[in-house]
């Protein structure tokens, strides 16, 4: 039966990931690019060599050496939040991350923080590890805790102390059902925003990997590829590898969007979640059937026809077990009525920047969005040979080694993005493309625009004239629309304005 739902638009995109992809542009280049982004364990999380060993079997040991990781983690601007030192030091890496991720996405949207005060915007936010909770409350440390302990690593406090800081009074969620954890998140706040209860959402996802327990024991478990690279849909996909980060993406109801003239990336459509249920080989088994009937059901819902969908952001975390139950899922839902002319494109950006855990479902959901927003779909690395357990042919499938034109069809664009977790709590978002007509072509030549920069501080002042430096360096930029939001879509701050005038663009 098909249900009529608004449209929700995707606005605002701030994120932290491996490979310094700091923001929509910056990740997006990354995966144009083709760049693979896993690296060494840094020496400052543990001491590879005493817990790496080429046998997995082996008591205590991985057999991991690199990952996707992030550079400076424990680095915070405390002061920007008026946090105080000491609290910081308590806070979960994640909570750090998701409030600085949370203003980019903000500023991304060129919304006022001030504005959205006191309004209904939920908070929706999936993690999955809590290596900071276990850090703090280990023997070791018992001399150090304090008043800010507790909710420095409360699961909770990731999505509470957004809602907290911003005086957003929407539902404030945390949840955990593992790799799906962010993509759950998403469908919670559409369901949130079409049933009235929030007006906005803020959705996001973090994982930060603190100690090498976790690492340990999915190496043991066999899930961990033993040469360190998430190969999707290869022949040789052995595993995965684990990744950190934090996403966060902020949603506003389209015709709240196209009223206040907003960038829109993609539009959601529809989201559909569901459970595995009872699988014979073991709890952690992916299901099959369970995949395909939540794509079948999650578009049946929207009256969408599968065949309309152009790509699919895959969960393709590049297992041997998973791989081919998701890739005949999405085959046998989306291969009907398709010619060898015309397959489906799949992908996952694990295969740059790893497994991202609790942030994984709002990376592919960025990274789909992207897709519809530059027509295009970036290629999936590590793919030499296809893998023999997925008859790509007879799915009508395709996997993209260079950068592909993202397909019309019949004048529509349509986007899958899936996210399963390892104890069968799977989530699919339809993303539809949007035309943005609210951007003007305006003639730059001989013209000279204000460009005004505020911030707290005077080293955050240049950090800030250099990212528009940065951006000054594109030519295909709008320069009208970024000193537009410059001075009316961005938060002011109360110290350090600088005003640039007469920027004039050659």
């Amino acid at each position: 039966m098909k249900i009529e739902k608004e449209p929700i638009a995707i606005i605002g995109i701030g994120c932290r990931l491996p490979g310094n992809a700091n923001d929509s542009e910056s990740l997006w280049q990354l995966l144009c690019s083709g760049k693979d982004v896993i690296s060494d364990i840094p020496s400052d999380r543990w001491n590879i060599d005493a817990f790496y060993d080429i046998d997995p079997s082996v008591p205590g040991k991985m057999q991991v050496r690199q990952g996707g990781f992030l550079e400076n983690i424990d680095r915070f601007d405390a002061n920007f939040f008026g946090i105080s030192p000491r609290e910081a030091s308590h806070m979960d890496p994640q909570q750090r991350m998701l409030l600085e991720v949370t203003w980019e996405a903000l500023e991304d949207a060129g919304e006022l923080v001030e504005k959205l005060s006191g309004t209904y915007t939920g908070v929706f936010i999936g993690f999955l590890p809590l290596d900071y909770y276990a850090l703090q409350f280990s023997e070791m440390q018992r001399d150090l805790l304090g008043v800010h302990t507790g909710s420095g690593v409360a699961p909770t406090i990731l999505s509470n102390r957004i809602s907290h800081w911003f005086n957003w009074k929407g539902p404030s969620i945390s949840l955990d059902t593992a790799c799906s954890s962010s993509l759950i998140a998403t469908h919670l706040a559409c369901q949130s925003i079409w049933s009235g209860e929030s007006e906005l959402a803020l959705i996001g996802g973090a994982t930060a990997i603190l100690k090498p327990e976790i690492t340990i024991s999915t190496s043991r478990g066999g899930y961990l590829s033993p040469d360190w690279r998430c190969k999707s849909f290869d022949a040789k996909a052995n595993g995965y590898v684990r990744s950190e980060g934090a996403c966060a993406v902020f949603l506003k109801p389209l015709s709240k969007a196209k009223n206040d003239k907003n960038r829109i990336y993609a539009v959601i459509r529809g989201t559909g979640a569901n459970q595995d249920g009872y699988t014979p080989e073991g709890l952690t088994f992916p299901s099959e059937e369970a995949q395909k009937e939540l794509m079948e059901r999650t578009y049946k819902k929207t009256g969408i026809s599968p065949e309309k969908v152009s790509y699919v952001e895959a969960h393709g975390t590049g297992t041997a077990a998973g791989d081919p139950i998701e890739a005949n899922a999405i085959g046998k839902v989306f291969g009907k009525n398709r010619t060898d002319d015309n397959p489906l494109i799949i992908g996952s950006l694990k295969s740059n920047l790893g497994h991202l855990e609790g942030a994984a479902g709002a990376a592919g959901l960025i990274k789909g969005a992207l897709c519809l927003f530059h027509s295009q779909i970036p290629p999936n690395l590590h793919f030499e040979t296809p893998n023999p357990k997925i008859p790509f042919k007879n799915l009508k499938l395709k996997v993209p080694t260079n950068i592909t034109p993202l397909p019309n069809i019949n004048d529509e664009r349509f986007v899958g993005v899936n996210s399963f977790g390892f104890g069968g709590t799977n989530a699919h978002v339809i993303l539809e493309g949007y035309s943005n007509e609210n951007v003007k072509n305006i003639s730059y030549d001989g013209k000279s625009f204000i460009l005004p920069l505020s911030a707290r501080s005077k080293n955050a002042l240049y950090s800030l004239v250099r990212s528009y430096l940065d951006l000054l360096s594109d030519k295909s930029l709008h320069l009208y629309d970024l000193c537009f939001n410059a001075a009316i879509r961005r938060s002011k701050r109360k110290t350090n304005h600088l005003l640039l005038s007469k920027f004039i663009w050659y």
